[in-house]
């Protein structure tokens, strides 16, 4: 590839990824439920990320909960928790750190198998902290079946998504708090 066009490819990736971050930051001011938003979150990520899995993970009295997948079946939601003493999953959250894994992510030490995703078969794994108020609120993981080297880029992005994830959450409590309130 010519030098012109791989800038030409890298300015685009960037443009799509303001487009991401911009989609994002639109859902955190609509009026709309928070299971909602993480729906749409995972979808916009899956896609920029053309993953086969994308989950979003929230802490629940002491373990992570699925909250969001863009698997259509959404037979998982809220069924699937896990401490954080578990799995690759359990690790970022604890350690706070972002873990990226290009193949055999199942045959990481730190796995934990869950016979109710089938996205524990996949080999390249990428997952960040979602992080709110300087407390780690959540986790979010994309898979792919293919092995697959995560730029550092995208490494960025998702943690990037990470972030304004953790600030919907700040909002998703405000308006909750504040709702209770009005409601006496």
């Amino acid at each position: 590839m010519s030098k012109h066009r791989e800038l030409e490819a890298r300015l685009e990736r960037a443009e799509q990824q303001l487009r991401l971050f911009q989609r994002v930051s639109r859902l955190m001011t609509r009026d709309m439920d928070l299971d909602h938003v993480l729906d749409e979150i995972v979808n916009l990520v899956g896609d920029f990320l053309s993953c086969d899995s994308c989950l979003i993970y929230l802490l629940e009295e002491g373990q992570l909960v699925l909250y969001a997948s863009n698997d259509p079946s959404r037979q998982t939601i809220g069924k699937v928790r896990l401490r954080l003493d578990e799995g690759l999953t359990g690790w970022v959250a604890r350690e706070r750190r972002l873990l990226a894994i290009s193949r055999e992510a199942y045959a990481d030490p730190r796995f934990k198998f869950f016979k109710d995703l089938p996205q524990d078969t996949f080999e390249a794994f990428l997952s960040v902290p979602i992080i709110s108020q300087n407390k780690v609120v959540g986790v979010i993981n994309v898979q792919h079946r293919e092995p697959r080297t995560h730029s550092g880029s995208d490494m960025e992005m998702l943690s990037t998504v990470g972030e304004q994830v953790g600030c919907l959450l700040v909002l998703s409590h405000q308006k909750s708090a504040l709702s209770s309130t009005v409601g006496r």
